[in-house]
């Protein structure tokens, strides 16, 4: 994992997958120290899969290949005759009380080799999803969700990085992002259950995915042959992380 640490040196390391000479990567390595140390008490949770799983997995399934990540190591599975991929984490270093940790963007970075439904090469809405197993609702939880964009073999079969932000101080639901748990009587869509709160559901984030399972959409049996890499939390505490996007990391979704 890369944890990026500006209140804590010793466990500091630095967010950054950056391909090209060992110099140009030095370089800006040694930029995001000098933006970080202005930045604020702040921490990144980024698993690179070098250093194994830290808890990801696909549906499940959490093979990893040393090599062909981008760059270097990444969970490369075949998801088979499932009704959808779900890149999930439910440990301690991505669950919890997201209150109060300002503004966190989501992200990870998807290659896809196939989605095969009955033969054919379909696409699949991406959206990142957190859950919270101790408020009432359908499945046996309520979430918040916002969509990523698409998946499919035409469209992401080179590394893509998709990522959503949130103000974790939001009282009411955020800009492009929707709650699920229970249905609107008159238009069926996903909403929060009565009385559950986006903090509520904040307060006890059990498990986080990056989820082709979209809330209030069902599917039929497919297979994902796909790669993950670069998945996690990143904050943004101040004027020097918004300067990172002027050094070359990714703000929005971005085709590698």
């Amino acid at each position: 994992m890369l944890k990026l640490c500006s209140a804590q040196a010793e466990h500091t390391r630095v967010f950054v997958r950056i391909q090209g000479q060992h110099t140009e990567e030095t370089m800006m390595k040694q930029a995001i120290l000098a933006l970080m140390a202005t930045a604020g008490a702040a921490c990144a949770d980024v698993t690179t899969f070098d250093n194994g799983t830290e808890g990801w997995s696909v549906s499940g399934r959490d093979t990893i290949s040393p090599t062909g990540g981008n760059p270097g190591a990444n969970m490369d599975v075949d998801v088979l005759d499932v009704f959808g991929a779900d890149i999930r984490n439910s440990t301690a270093a991505f669950t919890g009380d997201y209150r109060g940790r300002g503004n966190l963007t989501f992200t990870v970075d998807i290659q896809i080799n196939s989605i095969n439904m009955i033969g054919n090469e379909v696409s699949r809405d991406l959206v990142i999803e957190l859950r919270n197993y101790d408020t009432p609702g359908w499945g046996g939880f309520t979430s918040i969700y916002a969509h990523l964009g698409t998946l499919s073999s035409a469209d992401t079969s080179d590394w893509t990085t998709f990522q959503a932000t949130l103000d974790t101080s939001a009282v009411d639901l955020p800009g492009g992002w929707f709650g699920a748990g229970d249905e609107d009587p008159n238009t069926f869509e996903p909403i929060l259950p009565a009385g559950v709160s986006v903090q509520d559901v904040l307060s006890g984030v059990d498990e986080i995915a990056f989820t082709t399972f979209v809330p209030g959409y069902f599917f039929g049996f497919t297979n994902f042959i796909m790669a993950v890499d670069n998945v996690g939390v990143v904050p943004a505490p101040g004027t020097g992380v918004a300067m990172l996007g002027v050094l070359g990391l990714s703000t929005l979704r971005r085709r590698r």
